[in-house]
């Protein structure tokens, strides 16, 4: 008897070995301002972008993959699965704000708990050995800042990259130190499954690149300044080499096969970039239309770019590989967002979340495996002023091919002009991918159907649907600032 319990102990040992031994290592890459058309297999012909386009090829690409339309909250809604609107981080930290604006915002958490469950947390504590390397953005003071995260403990990771030489606005805005540092966390860590979150600076601004790629993209006819620049694309060309570097190493350290990789952006990529009137000196009450600051890369076939609630802004470059398990070659056109991708390698782990983290997305593997998924609504949540971007409080709701955006009391046109009132836009995405017709008057049964329904997932989460501002100053709406009021504290 004795015999037969240790023999059921050594093949239970074994088994429990070979299986943790099985789980695939997880490389997470999450890139910066990078828009849907700036690769190859995506259409654009303005770059190259081979070794994306090689993971395309060899994986799946999304076509209608979508996050929030900046920084912070989608690396809130990334690491923790939850919607914005439930995590409490859908504005970009530090604190900015306009106060006297004609809707007033909603007070926003400005700091990720440190007892929030996160995706690191729950895959190490599933056993897997965990680090990150690039932007955080999620925490400010001691804790880390946009650039670097401090206490990696705090928030799940063992392991965190130091800073790279000089600022992260210069050279090539740490690609290789970033890059290198994540090759060196594979070759270190091969004795037990591993998870790397890889948060690239680039494309943020100031955009930076190595000056011999920037050379090459001049010559070949690009501009100094302004869209499509030498600079810009010099960029995307050196962040897809990056890309290369990473995947001949999986190759070397024969982690190929089982190794998940995601490839996304944190939002779309800059197209225009406004100035805020103030800044300018110019009048803040929206009698002038603001700006041009700044151009970069256009996102069509996609309606404008990062911040705003357009496709532009929320729809990304989105490629999974898995060799071991997932089909290589696939095109897959069903919706997904960003909340999904925790449940889905927290489900390719064999990891959970911790009991009572409530999971916002889905497990998106069974649709990885050439399985069918059941059509759900999209939900986006965006209650703030962003004059950057011509951005004002709205929500949106995605569902099948049908896309609402709510304006909660004012809007820019694409002048951009300013428009006080509420406003419901409707698209049919399949038919007017670039969001050209409203069709929330001819359509308007479905734009009300879809705005109750948007509403009743406000009310569930719960998350309030932004109104009046009591402190509405018609002179100061359009007035920015870092400095908060009382009302903001």
């Amino acid at each position: 008897m004795k015999i037969i319990c240790c023999l059921i102990s050594t093949f239970a040992l074994f088994h429990s070995s070979f299986a943790a031994d099985s789980r695939p290592n997880i490389l997470l890459i999450l890139t910066d301002d990078q828009g849907w058309s700036t690769l190859g297999c995506y259409g654009s012909k303005k770059v190259p972008t081979p070794h994306l386009d090689s993971l395309a090829r060899d994986g799946v690409r999304f076509t209608d993959a979508y996050v929030t339309p900046q920084c912070t909250p989608t690396r809130a809604a990334l690491l923790t699965g939850q919607h914005t609107a439930r995590n409490g981080m859908w504005h970009v930290i530090p604190w900015y704000g306009s106060p006297w604006a004609r809707v007033a915002e909603p007070m926003f958490r400005e700091q990720l708990p440190r007892d929030m469950t996160t995706l690191p947390k729950a895959l190490r504590t599933a056993g897997y050995k965990t680090g990150m390397a690039g932007k955080w953005h999620l925490t400010t003071g001691v804790e880390g800042d946009y650039v670097q995260l401090k206490d990696g403990d705090a928030h799940g990771f063992d392991f965190v990259a130091p800073r790279g030489p000089g600022t992260q606005n210069e050279g090539d805005k740490w690609v290789d130190h970033l890059t290198g540092q994540t090759i060196q966390f594979m070759r270190e860590n091969g004795e037990r499954p591993w998870f790397f979150y890889l948060a690239h600076h680039t494309l943020h601004g100031v955009v930076s690149a190595p000056a011999g790629l920037i050379q090459k993209h001049r010559e070949a006819g690009a501009p100094e300044t302004g869209m499509f620049n030498a600079t810009y694309l010099a960029a995307i060309e050196h962040l897809d080499h990056s890309i290369g570097r990473l995947l001949a190493a999986l190759d070397e350290l024969k982690q190929r096969e089982n190794t998940l990789i995601v490839f996304l952006s944190d939002n779309g990529g800059v197209d225009t970039i406004y100035s805020p009137p103030g800044m300018l000196g110019d009048p803040t009450d929206g009698s002038m239309a603001l700006k041009v600051k700044a151009q970069e890369f256009d996102n069509a076939p996609l309606r404008s770019g990062k911040g705003s609630a357009y496709e532009g802004g929320i729809r990304v470059p989105c490629i999974v590989r898995f060799p071991a398990r997932v089909k290589g070659g696939q095109v897959c056109s069903t919706p997904v967002h960003v909340t999904d991708w925790m449940p889905t390698l927290l489900a390719a782990a064999g990891a959970q979340a911790a009991a009572g983290h409530a999971l916002d997305g889905v497990n998106l593997m069974p649709l990885l495996l050439g399985g069918p998924t059941p059509e759900r609504p999209l939900y986006f949540y965006m209650p703030l002023y962003d004059l950057r971007w011509a951005a004002t409080p709205c929500a949106v709701l995605r569902l099948g091919d049908w896309k609402l955006i709510e304006s909660f009391g004012d809007w820019f046109d694409d002048e951009p002009r300013y428009h006080a009132g509420h406003k419901l836009e409707l698209y049919n995405l399949r038919a007017d991918l670039g969001e050209s017709q409203n069709l929330a008057d001819t359509e308007s049964e479905r734009a009300r159907q879809m705005q109750s329904q948007l509403h009743a997932w406000l009310k569930s989460i719960p998350a309030p649907v932004p109104g009046g501002n009591p402190h509405f100053d018609a002179k100061r709406m359009l007035e920015e600032t870092k400095v908060k009021q009382p009302w903001n504290r």
